[in-house]
């Protein structure tokens, strides 16, 4: 159960439903999913539909339908899975019948106990079930394995055919790729040129599965350590989100300090001018009360002299009311200057300090936002004339780093045997030129700040640092003129040849570890790759205006598709190509004035960039981690950005 348990959970279920496979099929890849969910996966990718074929989320490997004409839920209906995952889960998957007891005693009630096995009738057997299995005339060739002591386990399975049911698949059509029987040997496959046995054929399939297991071992090796690393990014992304978030506290706590030690000054001064008002304020009430009294005595002595009979005090009354003794007291302490009127708090610049508080800014770099579907925009044309050029310049190729937080756009420039840097600092738009001992062609990127450059005319590969200003590194010695160039892994590159045609796999010393001459329905489709590019998926985009075509190679040398069409899509003169993250393919068209989008299979989808666009003999494509577009264009001197 131990077994069985362990070998369902890690080989005999879906990486996409994460079940037990309910129907499984495997692709060209070795890859085994669901048929439903193969199907459901490649209906949400429109590459993969107008490619008719079923794409592994796995390698990305496409695999052809036999029949596209029908609707896609059947594509994957005629798609079996390998022998080793039928096997697999005919012995340990869910509803794998029990081996200890008899399958036959057991449907009438009774429990026995097995002692043999029937492969082909796929029940278990007691001694007395299996006496009678074997007299059966039809019965008398089934694979019946003993089953002996302690260890329940099927034994060697045989495969019947589906059409003669009584016969064993022996024979291994290859012309045809199919198992079959003796009987349809001799019905269906006499014309057949490679029929053998299968027996025969062991040693090459072992052979076979046991690079292939050495290649799905490297790859898991390749795919845990890139999880791995993947996982310590994610925890240095945390981090730092945690550091930015604790930036941000700091920052508005020191906005919060500040304004609380302004509200405190406000209101010290308020509470200082409003006790010296207030008091004002009761001052002069007291004042008026006392200047109320002292109106209300004299007017009593007023009316006293009034009735008063003696004429004498009633002119003496006169003579004081003239004299001003009746002023009354405070009247000079009111005219007194300095005196607070009103208090007020003025908010009206308020509303806008806030709006204009800078804390601080958050800045985001996206990677590849380049939207094909839409139409581009022209933004900026680059001249790349310096004032030491001896001839007008031939941008080749072109590719856009950022170091430093500063974008610096490289590009080689053939006439004037220099690459070149343009970026902008201090608000001015600068430039570094680095000549070379022989015209530069191709360049690619190997690093944030590191590029490799062919010479052909010298036989050599440079390499560069971009500070941004430029800087010599290396010069490798190569035994071939190279002219198109791609990094492959950190440790290899890719490089094209004229003669022969071919692409080189190379170390970064320049040695030839691997050399690509691929063929392709019987003929060369290399006479002059020019450019290159790695896909996302790590295979070789090859342009070649010799064989006017494009050519998708993985870096064994397989070919994975090969774009000659005919027609308004034809290609007349192939040159720079490029690949986005998204798997889609960009190629420049030197005689007919576009750049042509691809898909990630090879289909054209249409002219991204025409004359129209201002588009004249362009030589190369590429497209900076912002979704720009940049295209070299030859006869004007000059790169033109587009968005």
């Amino acid at each position: 159960m131990a077994t069985s348990q362990k070998l369902t959970d890690h080989f005999l279920s879906c990486t996409i439903c994460t079940e037990v496979f309910d129907k499984p099929c495997t692709l060209v890849c070795n890859h085994t999913f669901c048929r439903k969910c193969i199907v459901n996966y490649t209906k949400t990718r429109p590459e993969a539909i107008s490619a008719k074929s079923l794409l592994c989320p796995f390698c990305r490997k496409m695999t052809k339908v036999s029949a596209p004409e029908r609707p896609v839920e059947e594509w994957a209906d005629d798609v079996k899975p390998i022998f080793l995952i039928q096997g697999l889960l005919d012995s340990f998957g869910p509803g794998s019948k029990d081996t200890t007891n008899c399958t036959y005693c057991q449907e009438y009630g009774e429990t026995t106990v097995a002692v043999a096995w029937c492969s082909v009738c796929d029940d278990a057997l007691c001694e007395k079930c299996t006496g009678a299995h074997n007299r059966i005339p039809s019965f008398r060739h089934h694979d019946v394995t003993d089953l002996s002591g302690e260890v329940k386990v099927k034994g060697k399975r045989k495969a019947m055919c589906k059409e003669h049911k009584q016969e064993s698949l022996e024979f291994l059509c290859q012309d045809c790729k199919k198992a079959v029987c003796q009987k349809c040997c001799i019905l269906y496959h006499r014309k057949c040129d490679a029929v053998v046995t299968i027996p025969s054929q062991m040693v090459t399939m072992k052979t076979e599965l046991t690079e292939m297991k050495k290649s799905l071992t490297k790859k898991e090796g390749e795919t845990k350590l890139r999880v791995k690393e993947q996982k310590l990014q994610e925890q240095r992304e945390r981090d730092h989100y945690s550091l930015m978030k604790s930036h941000i506290h700091s920052a508005c706590q020191k906005v919060i300090d500040r304004a609380k030690k302004k509200e405190r000054k406000l209101l010290d001064r308020m509470e200082n001018i409003s006790h010296k008002h207030i008091g004002q304020l009761k001052a002069d009430i007291k004042t008026g009360e006392m200047s109320v009294l002292m109106y209300q005595h004299q007017t009593e002595l007023i009316d006293q002299a009034l009735q008063s009979e003696c004429d004498m005090d009633v002119y003496e009354m006169y003579q004081g009311c003239e004299a001003g003794d009746v002023e009354a007291v405070g009247d000079t302490d009111l005219k007194e200057r300095g005196r607070i009127a009103s208090v007020t708090f003025r908010q009206d610049k308020l509303s806008k300090a806030l709006d204009d508080l800078q804390l601080g800014e958050i800045e985001v770099l996206y990677e590849s936002v380049l939207d094909l579907k839409a139409t581009p925009v022209l933004r900026d044309t680059i001249e790349i004339t310096v004032e030491d050029d001896r001839s007008n310049p031939n941008p080749i190729n072109v590719t856009v780093l950022v170091v430093n937080d500063t974008d610096t756009v490289v590009v080689t420039d053939y006439r004037n045997t220099s690459v070149k840097a343009f970026y902008v600092k201090n608000n001015q738009t600068q430039h570094s030129k680095l000549s070379l001992s022989g015209d530069p062609w191709s360049l690619t990127k190997l690093t944030h700040d590191q590029v490799a450059v062919t010479v052909p005319a010298t036989k050599q590969i440079v390499t560069i640092k971009v500070k941004p200003d430029l800087e010599l590194l290396t010069t490798m010695r190569t035994s071939r003129q190279y002219w198109g160039i791609t990094s492959l892994t950190p440790s290899t590159l890719a490089a094209s040849s004229h003669s022969p045609p071919c692409v080189d796999i190379l170390d970064m010393t320049g040695n030839v570890l691997r050399s690509i001459s691929p063929r392709h329905k019987g003929n060369n489709i290399l006479q002059c790759p020019d450019f290159l590019s790695t896909t996302r998926t790590g295979n070789i985009l090859v342009s070649d205006y010799g064989t006017k075509c494009v050519v998708c190679l993985t870096p064994e040398g397989d070919v994975v598709f090969s774009y000659r069409p005919t027609g308004d899509t034809a290609l007349e003169c192939p040159h720079g190509i490029t690949s986005t993250d998204t798997g889609d393919i960009l190629v420049t068209d030197h005689s007919l004035y576009r750049v042509i989008h691809l898909t990630e299979s090879g289909q054209f989808v249409r002219n991204i960039l025409t004359e129209e666009s201002g588009i004249n003999h362009p030589v190369d494509v590429c497209v900076d981690p912002y979704g720009y577009m940049y295209v070299c264009l030859s006869t004007e001197g000059v790169i033109k950005v587009f968005t």
